[in-house]
């Protein structure tokens, strides 16, 4: 018998009575789908991994200020403008259940692209022994984040690097509809080619989508075989209502 949750509920209360189902949503993604988009683009939008009402009780819990380590006014430190928190160490469960999903998606990806670039592929088979690892190196604080932006609100292209133990995949789900809740906001990915111009990737999250891409670089083939090409990423100008996104990072801050 599926339980809910009172209708007097808090948004954290209500997500966690009633569940995604995105694990089961993640492992029918055709993940060998995704590694082919990546390699041509450097980004990858997965199917619909949260529903509607998942999205909209996510999104609510940003009000929850309890949920969270710290909020970061991004005008402040000019890393644009808008908002961001970032969760706690206990994760709300389907955010926790999100992530422990998508690392094994994810992990054959990583470490191909550490073997085409030669380099240490430090991450094991478990999530928990990988987050233990960063634990043991000095990064012991969440880096999960939940982002809001209103009209006239962007993200300035960066990196999500909070030390030396990076994962080189991240992801990022919209929570809201773009053309119907927000306009503009859509994602910005900016790679350096090696001895080129740089080339940008623009893409609209639809509402429980989630976006893969980079962390810190991918290889790209050159002439003289594999290179590293750095890559950042950011929001456009939010042109009208409110944007909200899940950002999942795979190692800790």
């Amino acid at each position: 018998m599926t339980r809910t949750a009172p209708a007097t509920a808090g948004p954290a209360a209500r997500v966690a009575a009633t569940g995604t189902g995105a694990a089961a949503r993640v492992a029918a993604a055709d993940w060998a789908g995704a590694a082919a988009e990546l390699d041509a683009h450097g980004c990858a939008l997965t199917p619909r991994l949260l529903d509607p009402d998942a999205c909209r009780s996510i999104a609510a819990l940003y009000d929850e200020t309890e949920l969270f380590r710290k909020t970061v006014d991004m005008a402040r430190h000019r890393f644009g403008s808008g908002q961001y928190r970032y969760f706690g160490p206990d994760l709300p469960r389907p955010v926790a259940e999100l992530r422990a999903a998508l690392y094994p998606a994810l992990l054959p990806i990583a470490r191909d692209w550490a073997a085409r670039l030669g380099r240490p592929a430090p991450w094991p088979d478990s999530l928990d022994e990988w987050l233990d690892r960063c634990r043991a190196g000095g990064q012991s604080q969440s880096s999960q984040i939940l982002l809001r932006y209103e009209a006239g609100d962007w993200n300035a292209l960066h990196r999500d690097l909070f030390g030396d133990l990076v994962f080189p995949l991240q992801v990022v789900i919209g929570l809201d509809v773009h053309g119907d809740d927000y306009t503009g906001g859509e994602f910005l990915l900016v790679e350096q080619r090696p001895r080129a111009q740089s080339r940008g990737t623009v893409t609209v999250l639809p509402q429980g989508h989630g976006l893969v891409f980079t962390t810190r670089d991918r290889p790209v083939r050159s002439a003289r075989g594999w290179s590293a090409a750095p890559v950042r990423h950011g929001v456009s100008t939010v042109r009208s209502g409110l944007r909200r996104s899940l950002g999942l990072v795979f190692h800790l801050a």
